[in-house]
């Protein structure tokens, strides 16, 4: 494998925070960095790593409360990658609010994600697939090398994403599933936001919701 994977459970709702490392150069990105995620700052410094970007697979406030906390220990900042249509979800807090506290989450992401996109990181690419329900601009990252896919909060083992939240959407939801996750090779490791991995074969047979 050319990259090195690290989870990190973070945060009041148990959020997994990942951070991929590519082996030959060192570079890491985070994805959905959650509160507490300044604790990774110390891995990389230990193992001399050089954060490059961070990811955004939905902008509620569980999955960016470390952005800002990350972006400070630098002198220059760190690129922040989101899909456009979560803006908003940002500018208003990730909904904070309507759980009775503030989250300061500094300006918007600087790299607007879009469908079909390829992301380079060393010698790994990722492509980005859009998949709405969960959140309008919810995204997953996909490396066909790997055989991996980080999920956010679309699915989970043998469970789905919440589409309950404002600009939630079940029949997406279950679309977005269906139409991108369940179209990926059997063997494909799923990495969600919350909870253990799982696989799309695990998720084809098992998953109640999606039978």
């Amino acid at each position: 494998m050319a990259i090195q994977l690290r989870t990190y459970v973070l945060g009041p709702l148990q959020n997994n925070t990942y951070l991929v490392i590519d082996k030959p150069s060192g570079d890491s990105i985070i994805i959905d960095p959650a509160i507490g995620s300044h604790v990774i700052l110390e891995d990389l410094k230990k193992n001399k790593l050089t954060l490059k970007q961070i990811w955004i697979t939905h902008a509620h406030f569980d999955h960016i409360g470390g952005v800002e906390s990350l972006s400070r220990a630098f002198l220059n900042p760190i690129p922040v990658a989101m899909h456009p249509t979560e803006n908003d979800l940002w500018e208003g807090g990730g909904g904070a609010k309507e759980l009775g506290f503030e989250l300061n989450l500094g300006p918007l992401p600087s790299h607007p994600l879009m469908d079909g996109q390829i992301l380079n990181f060393g010698s790994s690419h990722f492509e980005v697939f859009l998949t709405p329900g969960h959140t309008p601009g919810h995204v997953v990252f996909y490396n066909t090398n790997e055989g991996l896919a980080f999920c956010g909060d679309l699915l989970f083992r043998h469970a789905v994403g919440r589409s309950d939240f404002k600009g939630g959407n079940y029949e997406q939801l279950i679309a977005s599933i269906k139409n991108r996750i369940f179209t990926l090779p059997d063997e494909t490791r799923l990495l969600s936001g919350h909870g253990p991995d799982t696989t799309v074969g695990e998720e084809r047979k098992e998953n109640p919701f999606l039978k």
